[in-house]
């Protein structure tokens, strides 16, 4: 898994600076139903009215104020205040915002700071809503319920009591203000102390929200416009709304960026890890890893593993600050309704854990039936004409068909398994919605929480289910992406059977070429029998080493060995005298000029194709290996020449022409040794004699080594090697093993004869 996950550190930066980002989101996200509350707490339920501290107030308001209030209390009030009647100088001022001032003086708040204003709110706050509590019972503007029709029976028994008379009724506000202002600060306190001890009992709050109704009464009476204050209060809150939604979207934004680049080069590094680690495998890894399998790690499994990182910066880090601040937020508007986001939280993570137990061994399952279905798809693809020519069209699309169905029934499993999932999420959001109304409104009715805190802590609710909702996604994607790691973490964790010496030898100069297998002995990976058997020969420069036996005797083993595509388990091959282990297997294959039995071009042009030999190499030289290769005649005859296109793997060139290419590219690298493998398999005999030719005379001092299946082309060679069943039978020159080897004997006779027969 680490091989995978390295590659993170070169982004670390940006995933930490996604990670600040996300959480200033998240703070703007959450804090936008306090606003919300606070446009229906504030703005509509107390008219905009932030505090309990008018900025102006009648002179005969502030008198009755003060006669619940003490005397330190009362100089500190009047401090901050300044009176203002016809006689000040900023009188005509404040005409125009409180017209009341023409008939009375008004008290007018000083420019104060925040302590100061915080101060003013303790004193006055209390006095002013036992006024207005008082004002409402003499003169009530509705129907009293019961507990004000009590309070307000036991205010006429306490007047009647210091009054000395017996009235029915109160009588007016002057003259009761006027008798409570004659009574002892005590008493007149402990009236204040009865009447917001009320207010306490329900909740701290409400004795604010009644000393900001207190307030917007007083400014009624002001004459100032309490409508425009209200709309623009909510104005100023929902424009902060606004501009937090605002950063909020640019935060998504930037974080989404960040998560895509992220991402993105997270997956080239792994597919060039990936890539770089198949170049450096040996044939043997290549055996334990199939190319469909290979080609679906580099491509599905990186872009699952792409895709989660997407999620996993985007959503993984935002939704657990999301949900903790939610939950912080929720349990301060009311703690008493926590159980019910715990209970959603519970079934909500306990279906989480359901589907991902049934969901991640089939995500397991489904990347396999992908490199299945891309390995048949491949074989159809790549074997189209021998399925035609053999009608096996039905049988091909049966077998397709099955591991189609296969992947089909999986996905569709997964994606049920998901359809499923998401109603029941929403049930469990909408019944927690439910609920939260459900006993929020019993408790708004019974004074315990206001209308905008319920708003806001289904709001949080809602942030908190949304956060879980985004970890659920995670798990669906996350499964996928584990798998998808967990296959590309098997090739990077796959060390090659061949590798490099720590100190290497290198070839002395000058470089002569000269081959020598002693005793080599070869057995494949999980073979159980070898199938080499003490080889041994020394293969000359100057001379052609050819190497002919039946199907299966071990001749393309042999020279896959020198290039070190397999190393051997016994015995040595040396070139130059130096065993091929102890030198890098650059140095060893740039000694070498390969033309396998299977031909291989690239898509490009001719020339590009050449050049893979040598990218220096000019005109006359690529025109020179053609000419050897004997492919001169229908490169040239096209108009393009050398800049004809080449088709993926030389789809659009026939076997003896991309054959033909082949032996040209080996040709131009122009190298101290070559080997060919079965090179004249697609070519006819008058090719193959012209190009024997043309070999001799160009090959000069190399070294030489042939595999092949016909005797007319190596009966020249100064040397073959006859192989039966990974033994050498015989070795010598083509006189010299018709004499002594029954097996090639038997070869040259029955191919030799009938080229005879095809020359006549």
């Amino acid at each position: 898994m680490w091989k995978v996950l390295k590659h993170t550190k070169p982004y670390l930066f940006l995933i930490f600076l996604s990670i600040g980002i996300l959480f200033g989101q998240a703070q703007l996200d959450l804090a936008l139903p306090d606003y919300m509350s606070k446009i229906i707490d504030t703005g509509i339920q107390q008219g905009g009215i932030e505090s309990a501290v008018p900025n102006a107030i009648r002179e005969s308001e502030m008198n009755r104020i003060m006669i619940f209030t003490d005397l330190e209390n009362e100089t500190y009030i009047l401090n901050e205040y300044t009176l203002v009647d016809e006689n000040s100088s900023t009188y005509d001022t404040y005409l125009d915002i409180y017209p009341v001032l023409e008939n009375e003086s008004i008290y007018v708040l000083n420019d104060v700071n925040k302590t100061i204003y915080s101060n003013l709110e303790d004193r006055i706050t209390e006095p002013f809503v036992t006024t207005y509590f008082l004002e409402s019972l003499i003169t009530p503007e509705g129907n009293l319920t019961a507990e004000q029709e009590l309070m307000q029976s036991f205010l006429l028994i306490f007047y009647n009591n210091i009054t000395a008379q017996n009235l029915t009724q109160l009588p007016s506000e002057t003259i009761f203000f006027a008798t409570l202002s004659m009574l002892p600060s005590n008493i007149t306190l402990l009236i204040t102390e009865m009447i917001t001890s009320q207010f306490s009992t329900i909740g701290g709050d409400y004795i604010n929200i009644a000393a900001a109704l207190a307030v917007g009464k007083e400014y009624k009476l002001l004459g100032v416009n309490t409508a425009r204050l209200q709309t623009l209060y909510i104005l100023k809150i929902g424009g902060f709304m606004l501009l937090m939604t605002l950063a909020s979207v640019v935060c998504t934004i930037v974080v989404s960026f960040l998560a895509a680049r992220t991402a993105a080069g997270m997956a080239r590094n792994i597919r060039s890890d990936l890539f770089n680690r198949v170049e450096n495998f040996s044939s043997i890894e290549f055996d334990n890893f199939s190319t469909a399998s290979l080609i679906t790690r580099n491509t599905n499994d990186v872009n699952q593993v792409q895709m989660a990182v997407v999620m996993l910066v985007r959503m993984v880090f935002y939704a657990p600050i999301l949900g903790i601040g939610g939950i912080i937020r929720a349990l301060n508007r009311n703690a008493e309704m926590w159980w019910l986001i715990g209970v959603a939280l519970l079934v909500l993570l306990t279906l989480i854990g359901i589907v991902v137990l049934i969901a991640v061994p089939r995500f397991t399952k489904m990347q396999k039936l992908t490199d299945r279905i891309n390995l048949v798809a491949r074989e159809g693809l790549m074997g189209m004409l021998v399925i035609r020519a053999f009608n096996r069209e039905k049988y091909e699309e049966g077998r397709f068909d099955k591991v189609n169905t296969d992947l089909t029934s999986i996905v569709l499993f997964l994606n049920r398994l998901m359809v499923v999932l998401m109603p029941f999420m929403m049930l469990i959001m909408n019944g927690l919605m439910i609920g939260i109304m459900w006993f929020g409104a019993q408790q708004v009715n019974d004074l315990t929480m206001q209308v905008g805190d319920l708003m806001a802590f289904i709001q949080y609710a809602i942030q908190i289910v949304m956060a879980f909702l985004m970890l659920t996604m995670m798990f669906i994607i996350l499964p996928r992406a584990v798998v998808s790691t967990r296959r590309i973490n098997e090739v990077l964790s796959t060390k090659p059977e061949i590798l490099d010496p720590e100190e290497p030898k290198i070839f002395p100069e000058p470089f002569k070429g000269v081959i020598e297998f002693r005793n080599v002995t070869f057995r494949y990976p999980g073979a159980k029998k070898d199938v080499l058997h003490k080889i041994s020969f020394i293969a000359q420069p100057g001379q052609t080493t050819a190497i002919i036996g039946s199907t299966g005797s071990g001749k393309s083993t042999i020279i896959n060995l020198i290039p070190r595509f397999y190393d051997i388990n016994s015995g040595s091959i040396r070139i130059d005298g130096i065993d091929i282990k102890k030198v890098t297997q650059h140095d060893l294959r740039d000694k070498i000029g390969y033309v396998p039995q299977k031909s291989t071009l690239f898509s490009g042009t001719i020339k590009s194709n050449l050049l893979f030999a040598d990218e220096e190499a000019d005109d006359a030289t690529l025109s020179l290996a053609l000419d050897i290769a004997q492919a001169s005649e229908f490169v040239y005859s096209s108009k393009e020449g050398l800049d004809r296109e080449i088709a993926q793997a030389g789809a659009n060139v026939s076997g003896g022409q991309k054959q033909r290419l082949s032996i040209a590219r080996a040709m131009v690298k122009k190298p101290p040794i070559y080997i060919f493998d079965d090179i004249m398999s697609n070519l006819d005999f008058k090719t193959d004699a012209a190009l024997r030719k043309a070999l001799k005379e160009k090959t000069g001092e190399s070294t030489v080594l042939m595999v092949t299946q016909r005797v007319s082309t190596i009966k020249d060679a100064e040397q073959i090697i006859v192989l039966d069943d990974g033994s050498i039978v015989g070795i010598g020159t083509h006189d010299e093993l018709l004499k002594t080897c029954d097996i090639y004997n038997e070869i040259a006779v029955s191919q030799l004869e009938l080229e005879d027969n095809n020359f006549e």
